[in-house]
């Protein structure tokens, strides 16, 4: 009986120390270990009309923290993206953000000819370029884009790297010219032929805006991005026959007159 009533305390203690109650921990504090071993070690002693009992006391290790593993963080992060993010605008290309690259004059002009353009100088005052309507045309091609254009027209290109404004350039990728007396087909481009253009300014598009989403990721974003262009004006068509302009009747009255005065 008395062996019992041992083991019975034993196992309650025991259920006391494992509990996660702060209560029944708190009621243990005052039952010291000293007093408690020895009475429950001569009680526990083997006997051979009761069964062995291990005397070792198996110590449980319970983690009580607020860490997380290593993919909540992960977590975090994609439900900080989950909000629509309107950023800034991505204003020109990309390389505007970084230190430009220092061009040797061969290689710009190598760059150059084979966007299909070649830089003649700046603008001065005393050059008479600009010229009136003639009725020709060319399809010309820059970079990937290709135009139609004719003397006096106005083009927007991508932002051409090695010109500045008033810059005088020679358009030398020409495909196709045509009057109203012949059309010259290239293969594909016509080697003697040339498109004379002036640079007006450097400017941006207008605002596109671009809409990234990752599915089941929580990820939003709204992007502005400004393209850059370079605007030409075209001066001359070379390389075909230019029909003679007629003559105005105002013109020919002016000229009449001054006949009849001399």
């Amino acid at each position: 009986m008395a062996n019992r009533r041992y083991l019975q305390t034993l196992t309650r203690h025991l259920s006391y120390l494992l509990s996660p109650n702060p209560s029944s921990l708190h009621s243990l504090n005052s039952i010291s270990p000293q007093t408690l071993a020895p009475t429950l070690l001569n009680t526990l002693t083997t006997s051979p009309k009761s069964p062995q009992i291990s005397t070792k006391i198996s110590s449980f290790h319970r983690h009580f923290c607020s860490n997380r593993p290593n993919n909540s963080d992960g977590d975090d992060e994609d439900e900080s993206e989950d909000e629509t993010d309107n950023d800034d605008d991505v204003e020109g290309l990309e390389s505007n953000s970084h230190p430009t690259r220092e061009y040797s004059p061969e290689e710009k002009e190598q760059e150059a000819a084979e966007i299909g353009y070649k830089v003649i100088g700046p603008l001065q005052k005393s050059d008479r370029v600009f010229k009136p309507y003639e009725p020709i045309f060319a399809v010309i091609q820059i970079g990937s884009h290709q135009f139609k254009v004719s003397n006096g027209d106005s083009i927007f290109t991508e932002k051409l790297k090695f010109c500045e404004v008033n810059d005088k350039l020679i358009l030398n990728k020409v495909m196709i010219l045509g009057s109203k007396t012949q059309t010259i087909i290239g293969r594909p481009i016509l080697p003697d032929a040339a498109v004379h253009a002036v640079v007006e300014e450097h400017a941006l598009d207008a605002k596109v805006l671009i809409f990234k989403k990752k599915r089941r990721k929580n990820y939003r974003r709204t992007r502005g991005h400004r393209q850059e262009l370079t605007k030409l004006r075209i001066t001359d068509i070379q390389g075909v026959e230019k029909p003679e302009v007629p003559i105005l009747k105002t013109e020919k009255k002016g000229a009449k007159k001054v006949a009849v005065a001399a």
